[in-house]
């Protein structure tokens, strides 16, 4: 396992810590307005719509990352200078 993967495995299990936090410390039911895509408010409890939100932030960051997996390389191959 190099670096970089154990930094985002941590940064990643660090956040995921602080949304159940937040979750566990704030048990009452609170509302929710978009009006973008919906109509009227949604009220849920606090945990379940931090989580959603985290979730809809980890996924946007898993598309944004995904694409392009060839851009970056060189045209060589082996990616070694002469």
């Amino acid at each position: 396992m190099n670096a970089k993967m154990f930094l985002r495995a941590f940064v990643f299990l660090l956040l995921s810590f602080v949304v159940l936090y937040i979750g566990m410390m704030n048990p009452h039911r609170i509302d929710f307005y978009f009006p973008v895509l919906l109509e009227k408010k949604v009220t849920q409890p606090a945990a379940l719509l931090f989580f959603a939100m985290f979730a809809a932030g980890v996924i946007a960051g898993m598309m944004l990352n995904s694409g392009g997996g060839s851009a970056g390389k060189s045209e060589g191959g082996s990616g070694k200078r002469k």
